[in-house]
Formats: structure tokens, sequence, C-alpha cells
């Protein structure tokens, strides 16, 4: 079987479910199915030297992969010219699609949000299924953003065209029950919509100890702090700025140091506030490779996940998995209905507190460091390996593709 991957992004580019679409396609491979991108030529995230060569490859073979790239232009910052781009990649992305006749499954990712519809009427013009994979609501995700309100003719306009998409999948994939059930709501066929979570490779995220951990030594980490970590983007949905109003509450606790390693489109401005409120008790860098996950989480005490008021009950951050693997201790800012705190209060990896609230967050992270608060003796890790294991959740993903036959 040729399953036929319609990609905004592929590599070299890397977006948040890159390496989980890298392990399905091994997986797939490994089961004896040939696997085929179409994709743009990249440039998230490269050099200017990388594009230029980039753009004169329109065909070649990676790990197995069969890629086939059309010229697009380059992807900036403003909401608009990155719609404009979207477009014009969903347009040629379809031209190039609807002649592949050797495709027997098209499978696509809800990045853009214009990306299941247009492979939705690919897979219907060869005749064959399609497989959506939700990673991020939409509409929903423009107003937890502030992008657009419900009553607007945006988010109604998206609200059209994501029922059109989901009309047109065989199968539909989302990473969490939660989400799950607000697609079954709304009006989609509960047998076509399976939950499986985002994974992690357990094997290469494992609890790292203090003393050989490398990256004290290498920012210059007090190993004698309690260190509160955060691992993130700072942006509209993320709350992360909350971190440093708690650190700006807590400066006089010379116990405790905040290590964030960040990136989005408001870090620059959290590093400057964090400056001009002199921050001595917080370290802040650029997010590291995928690679040094279980360095980064085995760092902290405990480890920070937040959201924007409203935003949890969407789905479950994939960084849970990362933080739980490592076995250390979660305080979530999140909403405390959302599966997340199901899944905290079930594990006992963590507690939940109300989204921002600095005060709540302040006094969950003063009082585990004072020993005030000790969270159950369960493992956490046995918890991630069992629930969100790279062995498990691939195998969920070939079988649902598989079975769209």
């Amino acid at each position: 079987m040729n399953i036929l991957f319609l990609d905004a992004y592929f590599y070299p580019e890397n977006i948040a479910f890159s390496h989980l679409e890298r392990d399905i396609i091994d997986g797939l491979i490994a089961r004896g199915h040939s696997v085929s991108v179409i994709s743009p030529t990249p440039s998230r995230g490269l050099s200017d030297n990388e594009i230029k060569r980039y753009k004169k490859i329109k065909h070649e073979t990676h790990d197995g992969v069969e890629i086939q790239r059309f010229s697009a232009p380059r992807e900036g910052r403003n909401p608009l010219t990155r719609a404009v781009r979207y477009i014009w990649c969903n347009f040629r992305q379809y031209s190039i699609a609807k002649r592949r006749k050797d495709a027997d499954v098209i499978f696509a990712v809800s990045t853009p949000p214009t990306q299941g519809r247009m492979a939705g009427r690919a897979a219907k013009k060869l005749g064959v299924p399609f497989v959506y994979s939700i990673q991020d609501l939409f509409p929903d995700s423009l107003v937890t953003s502030g992008l657009a309100s419900e009553n607007s003719v945006t988010f109604r306009f998206g609200e059209r065209m994501e029922k059109k998409t989901y009309r047109s999948a065989s199968e539909i994939i989302t990473l969490s029950e939660t989400m799950r059930d607000k697609v079954v709501s709304r009006g989609v066929d509960a047998d076509k919509v399976i939950s499986v979570s985002n994974w992690i490779d357990t094997d290469a995220v494992a609890p790292v100890s203090k003393a050989d951990n490398p990256l004290f030594e290498e920012f210059g980490i007090d190993r004698n702090s309690f260190i509160v970590v955060y691992a993130g983007n700072f942006g509209a949905s993320q709350g992360a700025d909350i971190i440093l109003s708690v650190a700006d509450m807590l400066k006089e606790n010379r116990d405790i140091s905040f290590v964030i390693f960040g990136g989005g489109t408001e870090f620059d401005s959290a590093k400057a506030l964090a400056k001009e409120l002199e921050l001595g008790n917080v370290l802040m860098f650029d997010l590291l490779p995928g690679e040094r996950t279980a360095q980064v989480y085995s760092l902290g005490d405990v480890a920070l996940i937040t959201c924007k008021k409203g935003v949890g009950n969407s789905a479950v951050p994939s960084k849970l998995w990362s933080i739980m693997a490592c076995d250390t201790p979660i305080i979530a800012s999140f909403d405390t209905d959302s599966e997340l705190a199901q899944i905290l209060d079930e594990s006992g990896a963590g507690i939940c507190v109300e989204p921002e609230s600095a005060e709540a967050l302040a006094k969950a992270i003063e009082d585990i460091s004072e020993g005030a608060l000790i969270l159950a003796e369960k493992s956490a890790r046995e918890y991630a390996v069992e629930h969100a294991s790279k062995e498990i959740s691939v195998q969920q993903y070939i079988k649902c593709i598989e079975s769209a036959t």
C-alpha cells in the first residue's frame, strides 16, 4: 500500500509533529508499505544557504521516503502573508496530488488549518480514503489565540470549512479524549474518530541524575537551588508569562531558581521584562534540541506546564509525557477540569492549580520546595510508558491508516 502524506512542512523543517510523523513513517515502512510526501520547498528554521540549495531539489528520497517538492514563498511572521502562503501551497499541492494515481491512502495533519480541506478534496478526486490527524482544533484555536471571536465571520467560515473536512475524512485521529468528544459533538460519526495521545520515545527520554546532567555546568545553574524548570513557547495561548509574575513574587526566596528554555513570538518580550524586573532568580535560554529533552526536564525539582484560561480543555500538551518520563514532579497552571488535570490526579505526577493565578502557582511552588506539599509516591514514568510510549501510539496510527482502505 502506498500512503501519500500531504505536508505543509517536511524534512529538514521541524514543527511539533515532525518527529511523531517520522515515527509513523518508519512504522509504515517497517510494515512493508511505501510512503510518499508532497510538500513545499523547506524554509522554516533553515539557513539562507540551505534554503537556496533546496530550491533546486524537487525530487529526492530520504530514509526510504519519496519526496516531491514544489516552489513556495518563504514563511514570514505576518499573519496575512502566512495565510496567502498557505492558500498558495494548498493550491499547488492539490494540483500535484490529484495526478498521483499510485496513492492508496492520503494522510494529512491539521497544520495549517486549510491543510485538511485540501487533502480531503485531493482524496475525493483520486477516489481514495483520507486519514486526518487533528493536532489543534480549528476554528477554536482562533479564539484561544485572540485572533477571532466565536461570533465573527472568520470563526463561522472556519467552522464550515472544518465540518467539510471532517465529512471528507474516512478516519479522524485526535490527540486526546477531550478533543475527540468535541469533534463528535459537531456531528461526526463517533465510529470514525479515535484518540491517540502524542507520544515520546521513553527509551530516549528518561531520568538524568543531577550529578550527571551537563546542563548545570553548561549554563551555570546552581545544583543546590530548588529549581523550577519551564520549556516551551511564549505565545497567546501558552500563558507562560505568568512564570515571570511568580518569579517576581518569590524573588526574595533565595532558595528557589527559575530556569526557562523558551521560544515563540513573545519570548523576546519576556526576556526584556525579566531584565526590567531585575529577576536575579530567573535564567532564560533558547529552546534546546529535542534530543536534550531528558536533560532539560531532569534539571528541575519541579516542572511547569501553563496555559491561558479556557485553552486547557482543547488537548493534552505532549510535554506532559516527557516530564513524566523523567519522573519530575509537575505543577500545572491549567484548567482544573481538563484531561491533563485528570491525568495528574490519576498518576500522582503532580498538581493542577487555577490558570492565570500567580498567587496559586507561587504558593504551590513554595509548598513543594518547603516540603509542606508532598506529591504521591508513584512512578510517573511508569504511567507515561503505559499510556504514551512510542510503540503503542505508533501502532494505533498504523492500524487506523491500514483500516481506512
